[in-house]
């Protein structure tokens, strides 16, 4: 599959891996940290055997894509995006964010407008804003992402490790996520950029609240009401009051990593709303 140049960093290009398959209206998929876009294997099968078009590609620093040590905050990753529908021509699209995903989404309707978009989905996000502020109470203590920092540059497998049994909850759901499913998604992760994985943790503060009213496609949120990552009512549950076009769906009992747990409930949601 090909690759996409999208910045330069000194002498060498930088350069994100894509996939492209399938026809009909176009779907892309924008992973989560610190995943790849080899995650959405349950969604992209639905999706083809539906009639979509699905296109995923690797954030900068993950999966297959180059590893600069520059441009980790969504301004940058929205470029990005913006890049591949340019280059792509697509024309129409869905933009699916999973995680930190939804992030790039919500700061490309807010940057780039929605010319080339028909409808946006935001899967376990993390619009508005994490950040407890004054103005945000709803919102986390900063210390917390200082410790995730701290402790991602003291020993990133040990953190990753404990990462994801929350990210999936595997301790309550053994019937929905195997330990072989626990250890791949460990395996990508260990296998991403150093540089890149702690140094998306500040780009989780961004505010995206001015972002929010820009939206004017239809948005459909799915989020899992025992996410231990991203709590719904931090950040999901929020939306709804900031943009005009937004259907919640909460999902009983699924973790921040529901579109491998709960696939076939996220899937579900995903199809009806695509049309």
């Amino acid at each position: 599959m090909p690759f996409l140049t999208v910045d330069r960093e000194n002498s060498a290009d930088v350069e994100l891996y894509y996939e492209d398959h399938g026809s009909g209206r176009p779907v892309v998929l924008i992973h989560g940290w610190p995943l790849d876009g080899a995650s959405w294997e349950r969604q992209t099968a639905a999706l083809l055997a539906a009639g979509h078009r699905v296109i995923t590609y690797d954030r900068r620093g993950f999966g297959r894509s180059d590893r600069p040590t520059t441009g980790y905050d969504y301004d940058t990753f929205a470029a990005d995006l913006d890049r591949l529908l340019t280059d792509l021509d697509l024309q129409g699209v869905t933009l699916v964010g999973f995680s930190m995903g939804s992030g790039e989404v919500t700061r490309y309707l807010g940057r780039y407008g929605s010319a080339r978009v028909a409808k946006a989905v935001l899967i376990s996000g993390v619009p508005p804003f994490l950040l407890k502020t004054e103005d945000n109470p709803e919102g986390v203590d900063g210390a917390v992402f200082e410790g995730i920092q701290a402790a991602i540059a003291a020993d990133r497998p040990a953190f990753l490790s404990a990462f994801l049994q929350d990210f999936y909850n595997a301790d309550a759901l053994p019937d929905r996520i195997s330990p072989q499913a626990v250890q791949a998604s460990w395996n990508v992760a260990v296998g991403a950029s150093a540089h890149a994985t702690l140094a998306c943790v500040p780009a989780w503060l961004t505010d995206f609240r001015a972002d929010l009213p820009k939206i004017d496609v239809p948005i459909l949120v799915i989020h899992g009401d025992a996410d231990r990552t991203l709590p719904l009512s931090a950040t999901a549950a929020r939306l709804p009051a900031l943009i005009t076009d937004t259907r919640l769906a909460v999902v009983p009992g699924g973790p921040h990593g529901l579109i491998r747990t709960h696939a076939e409930e996220v899937n579900e949601e995903l199809l009806s709303f695509i049309g």
